[in-house]
């Protein structure tokens, strides 16, 4: 009895020692949720490759991969939100090593779990942020049918608002 119990022991000790902590522990992939204010803005994801992976509307909260599928290769986004007659908002998600990858595999997953099984399933990364609340400031341009002006620099208006722009007179 004492013989299998051993046994037992050395064979839950060695599939320990074949599995990654950050891998038995995490996932492959991360929710990101996205606000804005004003809401309703329109959101486009791209990675780090300038691959588009979304293209939405706020709020709104997407699954993204934490790796690239190369040894080693966590993945990084852009996210873009932009709504008329608002300055857009340019937010990066980057991709970093987890506690468990880091102090887990120390503790108990060894070499195996830190170089090969981790590093292979990107179960190892973090996403941050995990929450993204962008806010695109005030309205920078009179919106069509309103009867309200709005008095700005040239400098905060955008760039494809500026073609719109009519001049009314001299002082």
């Amino acid at each position: 009895m004492n013989l299998k119990m051993t046994a037992a022991a050395i064979c839950a000790a060695g599939l320990v020692s074949l599995s990654g902590c950050a891998s038995i522990v995490g996932d492959t992939d991360q929710q990101i949720t996205i606000n804005s204010t004003p809401s309703q803005a329109d959101l486009v994801i791209t990675d780090e490759t300038n691959q588009e992976v979304f293209q939405g509307e706020t709020p709104t909260t997407v699954t993204l991969t934490k790796a690239d599928g190369s040894y080693f290769g966590g993945k990084d986004y852009s996210v873009t939100l932009s709504k008329d007659g608002y300055e857009s908002r340019a937010i990066t998600i980057s991709s970093s090593p987890n506690g468990w990858y880091i102090g887990g595999n120390i503790l108990f997953g060894g070499l195996i779990g830190w170089l090969i099984v981790d590093p292979l399933t990107g179960a190892m990364y973090t996403l941050s942020p995990d929450e993204i609340n962008g806010n695109l400031g005030e309205s920078v341009a009179q919106r069509e049918g309103s009867q309200e002006l709005n008095l700005v620099l040239l400098k905060d208006v955008p760039d494809n608002l500026r073609d719109d722009m009519q001049l009314l007179g001299q002082m």
